[in-house]
């Protein structure tokens, strides 16, 4: 019997996070793609009618758009089933478009992978297998940094400002932590990156009321800065009183679109997604 609970949850199971290995610092990307650059006004991050599902299988997004500027936060909601995750996974680049495209800071990224989209500026958080639970919360912001080569430490004062708890237990096993404690460790980890947007699935799935408005004012802290957030939520009503943004999908398409304050508002969207 081993002392050590965690020995056989060591590694990455995220593996939407892990670069294959290379001699330089280059974007690994999918044979033959490439960032392309376009021109004309577009939002800082959009999702373009984006059309597929996972490998042979049906499609799950049906002509579905999702788009965030710099410093605002938007917010995908919709039932169970509605193509939420599977949307945000589209734009990281996790399964394969038969339509529609997706452009980052005036490139279309459609034909880079997830690694290369991290290159470009991506900071995607899971839902799920989101931290190294048998490293320390600061190992775990170190590996965060993997794509740099700069110094890392102020990038890590500022993380450890915006979640405080995490620089008093900083020598802790991050799989210790509380479920909210985790779900900091995952956000700040991708905050090591210094990314150009930040996408987060589900934040505050499983956390306690108190914990998820705390996540939620650290989340508005994060947007203050100027990065775009682009985050899936269950609690829908929540969500949208923090969003600049919403977006209601169902069975994979864009059934309502506007701010969050429009859709809190709307009668519809109230009685049919918020429980009147």
């Amino acid at each position: 019997m081993t002392s050590n609970p965690y020995q056989d949850d060591r590694g990455n199971k995220d593996r939407s996070i892990t670069r294959p290995a290379a001699t330089h610092m280059g974007d690994p990307v999918k044979p033959g793609g490439s960032a392309v650059r376009v021109e004309g006004e577009n939002p800082f991050l959009i999702g373009h009618e984006m059309t597929g599902g996972y490998g042979t299988g049906a499609d799950i997004l049906h002509a579905c758009t999702i788009a965030v500027e710099p410093g605002e936060i938007a917010v995908i909601v919709g039932p169970n089933g509605a193509g939420k995750s599977t949307a945000m996974k589209a734009v990281f680049g996790m399964l394969n478009l038969r339509d529609g495209h997706v452009l980052l800071d005036g490139e279309d990224i459609s034909a880079l992978s997830p690694q290369a989209r991290v290159g470009k500026g991506m900071g995607f958080v899971p839902q799920t297998s989101n931290i190294f639970t048998s490293l320390t919360v600061e190992e775990n912001l170190e590996m965060g940094a993997f794509i740099r080569r700069d110094d890392i430490s102020p990038t890590m004062e500022q993380v450890y400002t915006l979640f405080p708890i995490l620089k008093d237990k900083r020598h802790q096993a991050a799989g210790e932590l509380s479920g909210g404690q985790r779900q900091q460790v995952a956000v700040g980890r991708a905050l090591m990156t210094q990314p150009k947007v930040l996408m987060l699935d589900e934040p505050t799935a499983g956390v306690s009321p108190i914990v998820m408005d705390e996540l939620f004012d650290r989340i508005i802290e994060v947007a203050r800065t100027g990065i775009p957030i682009l985050m899936v939520e269950q609690n829908a009503r929540q969500a949208l009183e923090i969003a600049d943004k919403g977006y209601v999908l169902v069975q994979g398409r864009n059934a309502y679109t506007g701010t969050g304050k429009e859709l809190l508002a709307d009668p519809d969207v109230r009685k049919s997604f918020l429980g009147g």
